[in-house]
């Protein structure tokens, strides 16, 4: 069957080139105009992925994606944005939605990340084996997608739990910022690794004790990220960011 895709813009002529190349792409789209007409789709269009524009009139692309995360709805939504401001894409990212694209853009570079968000989809963890990774107070559970820290569940996001999952797998390793947006973004492109940098202020935010001293995800300078064990001596303040 053919993936759905909704997409949600209320400039026709954008909507209208993102459906014909979807189309060409093999989607089954459908296109409304504002932020509450997706909520009217939900059900009978039934999308398995989101194309979100942020000026939206009724309701904006982020109180839309809001929402919707809100019912415990993790459909995969792609942000659109016609504004420069970084503070407007974080805002997209730190309320859902998994990934953000700046006006104007390539149709091609949306159909790959579109096919980038189905293949991890493909890959989340079903029926295989239950890991568990123990990081010091951290536990983190690969079939219930759960995270403990003392303890406690800590509510992540998708794209947060499996940043956090792929660091877990290359524990102790110095990862890129490049090696990152691929392994968890699966990019085959040089794509913005500010996606990355948001989505580790964000996890801190959640798994560490203080995110201005973290103790689990350590900043490598000049080079990117490194999943800690905290307890142990490996000159810890040379990776702190």
């Amino acid at each position: 069957m053919k993936k759905k895709v909704l997409v949600v813009d209320d400039e026709p002529s954008i909507a209208m080139l993102i459906e014909f190349n979807l189309k060409l792409a093999g989607y089954d789209v459908r296109c409304v105009g504002d932020g509450e007409a997706v909520f009217d789709q939900l059900k009978p269009f039934r999308p398995d992925l989101i194309v979100l524009d942020l000026m939206l009139p009724k309701m904006n692309g982020i109180q839309v994606c809001r929402t919707l995360r809100d019912q415990k709805n993790e459909v995969p939504i792609i942000m659109l944005t016609a504004l420069q401001d970084i503070s407007d894409k974080i805002a997209g990212l730190d309320n859902g939605a998994d990934d953000y694209m700046t006006k104007p853009f390539s149709p091609q570079e949306l159909i790959s990340r579109i096919g980038a968000l189905f293949r991890r989809l493909q890959t989340m963890p079903g029926a295989q084996e239950d890991n568990v990774y123990d990081i010091g107070g951290m536990q983190v559970l690969e079939q219930q997608r759960e995270v403990l820290v003392d303890g406690n569940s800590v509510d992540l996001t998708p794209k947060e739990f499996e940043l956090l999952l792929f660091l877990c797998k290359h524990k102790g390793k110095v990862l890129s910022r490049q090696q990152l947006l691929h392994g968890v973004w699966d990019y085959h492109f040089l794509g913005d690794t500010r996606i990355v940098d948001v989505h580790i202020s964000h996890l801190r935010d959640k798994i560490e004790q203080n995110a201005r001293t973290p103790e689990y995800i350590m900043t490598v300078r000049n080079v990117g990220y490194k999943l800690n064990v905290p307890g142990r001596t490996e000159t810890l303040e040379a990776f702190r960011a």
